[in-house]
């Protein structure tokens, strides 16, 4: 649209100068022509003048919000402009004075004079030929009055002499007539008319006042006659004519029209130059608004896909790869750069979809080995070449009880104190992989963990370590179990034989020899009675060997816990009368626990009567003993507690070590109780945690799974159930 504005104001231009000029072949130009003209024009220019100022205010609108390429667009827009506007005026400029010059030259005193000489050349001619008409009708107006005598009755003696005369004289034509009825009386010549026509009235108007009337006729055939009176009667006339030179004509006329033209041309000077003005002015702004206009449109193709290149580039720092431009078809340097661009995309896209799938499979790997860390129950934590945690798992985490994904980036030794000792090993040693058996704390007592570490090296030397550890606290007491169950066993087998005739030997002696022995009687049945009792002592010791190296299956069935706690506390209260005994249940009915009624009840008996025994144990004086039972269902875990108010749990090492056999601080215990306990809840799938009480005695935690669940997966509810005393 713009080119076709732009062509049509030079069309327009064109056609202006044209008419007014004066070039066209349609003739002279109308006032309404003109008029049309103008407002052509008028609105040619306004229509480039808008779309010119709507170009510059998007131009200038680019630059200001720092569009791409705006300020290339803006130079190549005043180089463009300056290139069209500044020739332009300089043209305007010298064409306008060279017009006044011009004017001034042609409308000099030396083109007057040199005109005014040939036109009065050229009038000099037919007034001599005028004069010399005159002059011969006057001689012949003379003669023939002479020769009048011969007219009525000899005329054809009168045409005679008129023919002389009109020879003699070089005429060409020569007429006597009778200007009233136009008829010829005698005639000589060319001529052969019997009438003429009257002459003009101002012509007889000049005869009857005695002078000679000269016509003259300055066509291509042009002539000049004279018409004088003659003194016959009844007031004949006489008219002569001769011929004039017609190049003489033409060349007279020529400069008779040329001195016309010229005297109205410098009487209209200044309207001359005024129009001269305004064509020059109109296809000068029509063609200076076209170049412009023009030249807007050039910048914008050159700067347009500049500016493309630019956004595309943007846009690929940005990170679209995708985009492309527009190559063109021209093979220019702008359409080179473009395909090169596209090529650059195109191998940048390629690139980067080769790292991505890159990276993918390494994120897959990445996910796997996390997942693979993160579903194995021991703790893994990839260090660094100076220890600082890189890539812990969740288990680590949990067996620690720290959140060691917050600790990444700090030195494992500053995290877990416990792990110096095996870090400065590996350290001092990196080739030689460590394992140790390492005591960490945790929410129910110490634990033992299993760890191993090893070093990484690449091909710059030690790039870190890999720490693994396990939780080996149960299996340590699995151990310890199952080694104490052999040794029950062996006890049980190698001491249960010889208590019977032990016993029944003692019996035997009481009863035979009591009566026989008369010096100190009494000493003899203490000694035997001393027998029996511990032999029996030794035979419950060996029976409880027995129950604990041969824990019977339990059989697990649905059964109602509060039936249970119930049934437990009834026994206890009427063995021990003065302990408070208290049971907590909560408002809603505890869901069903799958378990083996006797062995349960035997584990809560247990927890029970260590309860009793450790009131028992307390100072004398002190106030009355209180046992509290409850249970809590949350998070698939039913867990049982009893909390008493004895003198509590030891505060050495051993304590970490009540579940274990023959382990006890009770002066008369076997260290079987908890043990017991302990190896009931594992069957169950459940657990036993020691913790101390909230009045300074001890609470003991029984957990055991609802719907199926396992004690791991209860163990974080079962530690806030722990830490609020539930």
């Amino acid at each position: 649209m713009t080119l076709a504005l732009a062509l049509g104001a030079l069309a327009v231009g064109v056609a202006s100068f044209a008419v007014l000029s004066g070039s066209t072949p349609f003739g002279p130009t109308s006032a309404a022509q003109t008029a049309a003209l103008v407002l052509v024009n008028a609105a040619f220019v306004l229509l480039l003048t808008a779309s010119l100022a709507g170009r510059l205010v998007r131009v200038l609108a680019e630059r200001r919000r720092g569009s791409a390429g705006s300020r290339l667009h803006v130079r190549l827009v005043m180089l463009l402009g300056g290139v069209a506007v500044v020739p332009a005026l300089l043209v305007a400029v010298f064409a306008s004075v060279f017009f006044q010059l011009g004017i001034q030259a042609w409308f000099g005193d030396k083109v007057r004079d040199t005109l005014e000489a040939s036109l009065v050349a050229s009038r000099a001619y037919l007034d001599e030929n005028r004069n010399t008409i005159r002059a011969d009708a006057l001689a012949m107006a003379a003669d023939l009055n002479r020769a009048a005598p011969l007219l009525p009755d000899n005329t054809v003696g009168f045409s005679r002499v008129l023919t002389n005369y009109t020879a003699l004289r070089g005429l060409t034509e020569a007429t006597v007539f009778e200007p009233v009825l136009g008829r010829v009386i005698a005639q000589a010549g060319l001529g052969s008319a019997l009438v003429v026509e009257p002459p003009p009235a101002w012509a007889t108007e000049v005869v009857r006042q005695g002078e000679v009337a000269v016509l003259a006729a300055e066509g291509e055939e042009g002539w000049v006659r004279g018409l004088v009176a003659l003194d016959i009667d009844p007031g004949l006339m006489l008219m002569i004519g001769r011929p004039l030179d017609p190049s003489i004509i033409e060349h007279m006329q020529r400069t008779e029209l040329a001195f016309q033209e010229y005297d109205q041309l410098d009487r209209n000077r200044s309207g001359l130059q005024i129009t001269f003005a305004l064509i020059f002015a109109i296809a000068t702004l029509l063609v200076l608004l076209a170049a412009v206009l023009i030249g807007l449109v050039m910048a914008n193709q050159i700067a347009r896909p500049i500016s493309r290149l630019i956004n595309a580039a943007e846009r690929v720092r940005g990170g679209d790869l995708s985009v492309r431009v527009d190559e063109g078809r021209a093979d220019d340097e702008v359409g080179s750069l473009s395909r090169a661009f596209n090529r650059m995309t195109n191998q940048l896209a390629a690139q980067r979809s080769e790292l991505l799938e890159a990276y993918r499979q390494l994120d897959d790997r990445r996910r796997f080995t996390e997942g693979v860390l993160g579903g194995v129950s021991a703790g893994v934590i990839g260090l660094d070449a100076e220890g600082r945690i890189n890539l812990p798992n969740r288990s680590a985490s949990e067996l620690l009880g720290q959140d060691l994904e917050a600790a990444v980036g700090q030195r494992l030794g500053e995290v877990v104190p416990e792990f110096r000792a095996i870090l400065a090993a590996a350290a001092a040693t990196p080739e030689k992989p460590r394992t140790e058996e390492i005591l960490v704390p945790g929410p129910s007592g110490r634990r033992t963990l299993l760890a191993r570490i090893g070093a990484e090296f690449d091909a710059g030397g030690l790039s870190g370590y890999v720490l693994t550890f396990d939780d080996i606290t149960a299996l340590l007491s699995a151990q310890r179990t199952a080694a104490w169950a052999d040794v029950a066993r062996r006890i049980a087998h190698e001491i249960k034989n010889p208590l019977t005739p032990i016993q029944l030997s003692a019996e035997r002696l009481k009863r035979r020899y009591l009566k026989q022995i008369t010096e100190d009687p009494d000493t003899f049945r203490a000694c035997t009675d001393t027998i029996v009792r511990q032999v029996g002592d030794i035979g419950r010791m060996v029976d409880e060997f027995s129950a604990f190296a041969r824990m019977p299956q339990p059989v697990i069935r649905p059964e109602n816990p509060s039936q249970l706690l119930r049934e437990a506390l009834v026994l206890q209260r009427d063995a021990h009368p003065s302990i408070t005994y208290e049971l907590r249940l909560p408002e809603e009915d505890l869901p069903p626990v799958r378990c083996d009624r006797r062995l349960l009840n035997q584990a809560l008996t247990n927890l029970l009567q260590n309860a009793a025994d450790a009131i028992s144990m307390r100072p004398e004086g002190e106030a009355g003993g209180r046992v509290v039972l409850e249970a809590v269902a949350g998070a698939g875990v039913l867990a049982i507690a009893v909390e008493d108010n004895g003198i509590g749990l030891p505060r050495d090492a051993e304590r970490d070590r009540l579940t274990e056999p023959y382990v006890t601080h009770k002066a008369k215990g076997t260290g079987l109780g908890l043990a017991i306990v302990k190896k009931i809840m594992e069957d169950h799938g459940g657990g036993l945690t020691l913790a101390d009480g909230r009045e300074g005695g001890a609470r003991a935690t029984l957990t055991l799974p609802l719907d199926g669940t396992s004690e791991r997966d209860g163990l974080q509810e079962r530690g806030e159930m722990l830490r609020h005393g539930a």
